[in-house]
């Protein structure tokens, strides 16, 4: 036990180091994350890290899935929501068809293993490629997009890849009977997911304790995720639709002080765990290797190249003819929606990263088949898949910074960005008006004291001294930027003045907790209002 935690912790280590290079070196953590873990394992003395497939599936996942859920937006999901089916749903199936038909034409494999690698390899991953848009500053609807297409693209290839599975084990397949139990489990996952989503908020309400419901909210996913697994189906998509369900529902029936502990609790858990995976997938490659000594090594690149090739042409060949098409075939499409810039599906089809959820499937594969023998070319397939993950993630991952900035999408999402500060800007204005109103009735109507309606007055006042100036244009700063710099300045002297005092012993320490507190949070305030600002 001392040596699993004692392992624990130098992967820890390993992580905030890796994560600092990253920072430091403006690089995409996944790709640090990823080369660092491949190092590692072959650095000798560093003890040997392998991870269990169904820890993945089972604890790990969950909590991804659930936490992106939150944090997308219902309304932008179901305004995007013929996009994402064609990216999540259409372009998955595409994909592992397309992947079948060269493996087994090119490669002379078996159809239905064919089918096994496609629907492994065919889920981009969420976390890299998002991370990259938005550190990039992408238009917003293509990050909505995407992080729509992440939420629910596990779900179809999960199930395509245990019909495939079912398939090599027992040599048959129905497809009328496939495409039956598909339709089933969508519509039992999606009514499940919006059942323990109801039923988590309730809870939550009903304990009103902030550390109660954290603890509740990190039982919600499990629960969303087991139930329908252990039924047969994927899981990911009641994970996804209760997430969805508690950001729409949540914010009237969760308290101020559960979602500021909520924040950085799921902040911190996803970073934690998103790193993690992707420095185990780099210590994967030492027991990889091992098992590719028994396969002709020109075979194994041969294979992995034709893959990835095929996975990054046929998302491709899908995004254009699935944004253009329904405008086509449908007059209400064109009646109301505008045409979608072509930089913008480009950006779409070069996002095509594959993560690890694709190798904990691969390390999923049965040992064995029904009838006892060995589940035909599984080493292959294990190889195939991390050489699609390792390629994608460097080489789209590195190169998607360059083309976006080619293509001039960066330049529209910087605008849109200022247009969305706007926006922001007249929405704080429309509240502190309407509280403004609210104020003056109250006073009146209540006849209250003329201190506590000076004290109501002077929150007000701060309030409207507080609202942001307007984007100013590249270059330029408008009191609200030097402010800002400025209330760090003051907040900093109070910092240095509140521990004088306790060292003196004129405060105890749970007066300088209670005061630091609100420092910090006046700090948290100044930090969100800069960091969303397009300056």
């Amino acid at each position: 036990m001392a040596h699993i935690f004692l392992t624990f912790l130098l992967v820890l280590s390993v992580l905030a180091a890796s994560a600092t290079m990253a920072r430091r070196l403006k690089l995409t953590p996944a790709i640090v994350f990823l080369i660092v873990g491949i190092v590692l394992a072959f650095t000798p003395g560093f003890p040997p890290i392998e991870m269990e497939p169904e820890s993945v599936l089972l604890l790990v996942l969950p909590p991804l899935i659930y936490s992106a859920g939150v944090s997308m937006s219902w309304r932008e999901f179901k305004f995007n929501l013929r996009p994402i089916a064609l990216l999540a749903v259409g372009c998955v199936i595409f994909t592992t068809c397309a992947v079948a038909v060269a493996v087994h034409y090119i490669l002379g494999l078996s159809w239905d293993v064919g089918f096994v690698l496609g629907a492994i390899v065919s889920p981009p991953d969420v976390v890299a490629p998002l991370a990259i848009a938005r550190r990039l500053g992408l238009p917003h609807r293509i990050l909505v997009v995407l992080e729509g297409e992440g939420l629910a693209n596990d779900a179809t290839a999960l199930i395509l890849y245990r019909f495939a599975v079912m398939a090599v084990s027992t040599g048959a397949f129905s497809l009328s009977s496939a495409a039956g139990t598909f339709v089933a489990i969508v519509i039992g996952e999606l009514l499940f997911g919006i059942t323990v989503g109801w039923l988590s908020l309730r809870l939550r309400q009903w304990a009103g304790d902030p550390r109660i419901e954290i603890t509740l909210s990190l039982l919600t996913p499990y629960l969303a995720f087991w139930v329908p697994g252990h039924a047969g189906g994927s899981g990911v998509l009641a994970t996804v639709v209760a997430g969805l369900y508690v950001s729409w529902n949540g914010p009237l029936l969760i308290s101020s002080a559960t979602r500021l502990q909520g924040i950085f609790f799921w902040d911190f858990a996803t970073w934690l765990i998103e790193g993690l995976l992707f420095l185990i997938v780099g210590f994967e490659t030492h027991a990889l290797v091992a098992a590719s000594k028994s396969l002709p090594v020109s075979n194994i690149l041969s294979a992995i190249a034709i893959t990835t090739a095929i996975v990054i042409v046929a998302r491709f060949i899908w995004v254009f003819p699935g944004a253009y098409l329904p405008r086509l075939l449908s007059k209400r499409i064109r009646a109301h929606e505008e045409p979608p810039p072509w930089r913008g599906i480009a950006i779409i089809g070069f996002t095509g990263i594959r993560g690890v959820v694709s190798l904990a499937v691969a390390l999923a594969l049965p040992l064995t088949i029904d009838n006892g023998n060995p589940f035909p070319h599984r080493d292959l397939i294990l190889l195939v898949s991390f050489g699609v993950i390792f390629l994608t993630v460097v080489g789209i991952g590195g190169t998607l910074p360059f083309v976006a900035r080619a293509l001039g999408v960066t330049e529209y999402g910087h605008y849109e960005a200022r247009r969305e500060r706007e926006k922001e800007i007249a929405a704080r204005r429309e509240l502190v008006a309407a509280s403004r109103k609210e104020l003056n009735r109250i006073v009146k109507e209540r006849q209250l004291p003329e201190g506590l309606a000076r004290f109501l007055e002077a929150r007000h006042e701060s309030r409207v001294r507080a609202l942001p100036d307007p984007p100013a244009k590249d270059g330029e700063f408008t009191p609200a930027t030097r402010g800002a710099a400025m209330v760090r300045e003051i907040i900093e002297v109070e910092r240095k003045l509140l521990h004088k005092l306790l060292r003196d012993g004129k405060i105890t320490d749970e007066t300088r907790r209670r005061i630091e507190r609100d420092l910090d949070l006046e700090e948290a305030v100044v930090d969100n209002r800069e960091k969303n600002s397009p300056l």
